[in-house]
């Protein structure tokens, strides 16, 4: 996704009420950041994207698909917890700690029989 397409999406996320204008705003204030750091970083097999997918598990039809670039990763995280904030079993730190270290692919995959969802997050 290109730098524009990317903050088309913040926009819209602003305009859905689904972030606040703050949040955004620090989104696209990280996707500047992100974007000269890209720019230096060597190594094309780097992870670039932090995904999540949200799937309702009685319709299989998918609430939330988030694509958010690698450098935004903290601010998305910290906007996820407003959400979610009590995960059970859910290491935040310990998250970030893979992520910092390279790890690729699922790292989260839960089901809530409660709220009838499935959550994935992938590094990729």
């Amino acid at each position: 996704m290109s730098t524009i397409e990317e903050r088309m999406q913040i926009l819209s996320m602003i305009e859905k009420g689904q972030i606040t204008a703050e949040e955004g705003s620090k989104l696209l204030d990280a996707i500047e950041r992100a974007g000269t750091k890209a720019e230096t970083a060597p190594g094309a097999s780097a992870p670039k994207w932090f995904r999540v997918r949200v799937t309702d598990m009685h319709s299989g039809k998918r609430k939330v698909n988030v694509n958010i670039p690698l450098g935004l990763v903290n601010v998305g995280i910290k906007m996820g917890a407003r959400f979610a904030p009590d995960i059970e079993g859910l290491d935040i730190d310990q998250i970030m700690q893979s992520i910092r270290e390279g790890v690729q692919g699922k790292i989260i995959d839960v089901e809530d029989d409660e709220d009838g969802e499935h959550v994935e997050i992938f590094v990729e």
